[in-house]
C-alpha cells in the first residue's frame, strides 16, 4: 500500500491542464504588464508588446509547445497530473517567477517592465492556441 495517492488524470485532462496555464498565465502577465504602462501613461506600449510576443511565440514558444504535446503522447490515462510538465519545464517555471520578482524589483523605469509583461504574456497566451487545438480535438 501507498503512503499517497498520485492525482493521476486523463490524457485529455492533461492536454486542458497545459493550455490553461499558458493561457491563465499569459492572461495574467498582460494584465500586470497593462497596469505598468498605465500607470505612467504609456499604454501605447502595448501594441509593440504584442508584436514582440508574437515574435517570440513563434520563433521560441511554439516550438517549446509542441515538445509538450510530444512529450504528453507518450503518457497514458491516469498518469501523474504533475507530469502535465517535464522536470525541465517545472524549473523553468520556477525560474521565470524568481526573473519576474528580479525584474520588478530591479528599479528598471516601470514602462520597460510593463512592455516586457506583456510581451511575454502575450508570446504564452499566444502559443497556447497549439495546446488548446489539441485539448479540444483530443480523441485518445
Amino acid at each position: 500500500m501507498r503512503a499517497f495517492a498520485k492525482p493521476g488524470a486523463s490524457l485529455r485532462t492533461h492536454h486542458l491542464l497545459a493550455a490553461s496555464i499558458w493561457s491563465l498565465i499569459g492572461l495574467l502577465l498582460m494584465a500586470r504588464g497593462y497596469s505598468f504602462l498605465r500607470a505612467v501613461s504609456q499604454v501605447w506600449l502595448f501594441l509593440p508588446a504584442v508584436l514582440a510576443g508574437t515574435c517570440k511565440s513563434l520563433l521560441l514558444l511554439d516550438k517549446s509547445a509542441r515538445r509538450n504535446l510530444a512529450r504528453l503522447s507518450t503518457k497514458a490515462d491516469g498518469d501523474c497530473l504533475g507530469g502535465v510538465y517535464s522536470l525541465k519545464m517545472w524549473g523553468l517555471v520556477v525560474m521565470m517567477i524568481l526573473l519576474g520578482w528580479l525584474l520588478r524589483h530591479s528599479g528598471l523605469a516601470s514602462e520597460l517592465i510593463g512592455t516586457i509583461y506583456v510581451a511575454i504574456g502575450w508570446a504564452l497566451f499566444f502559443s497556447s492556441r497549439l495546446l488548446w487545438q489539441r485539448a479540444l480535438t483530443y480523441t485518445h
